[in-house]
């Protein structure tokens, strides 16, 4: 394995771990959201409590969705990379 294949299989490997944290950490805020709709003010707290969750998650979201493209550019090129080092090997 080259130098170059190991490197880019180590920054595969770091933005696969690092998009996978944030999807965790959204998935964990947003199963503290409550699905319920109070329209009575006795609920302003929780209320205030989703709308900080909710804060949470839109300042995340667009992190995981550029690593989400990062990461589908970054296996394309893994899988070029192997499939010509594949097709190196028969000639």
């Amino acid at each position: 394995m080259t130098q170059f294949a190991t490197v880019m299989m180590i920054c595969w490997g770091v933005l696969v771990v690092v998009t996978g944290a944030l999807m965790l950490y959204r998935a964990k805020l947003q199963g503290n959201e409550t699905d319920v709709v109070s329209l009575d003010e006795t609920f302003a707290r929780e209320r205030e409590e989703n709308e900080a969750i909710a804060a949470k998650v839109n300042k995340i979201q667009p992190a995981i969705r550029i690593l989400g493209w990062v990461l589908a550019a970054a296996t394309l090129i893994v899988i070029v990379y192997w499939f010509m080092d594949f097709i190196k090997q028969f000639k």
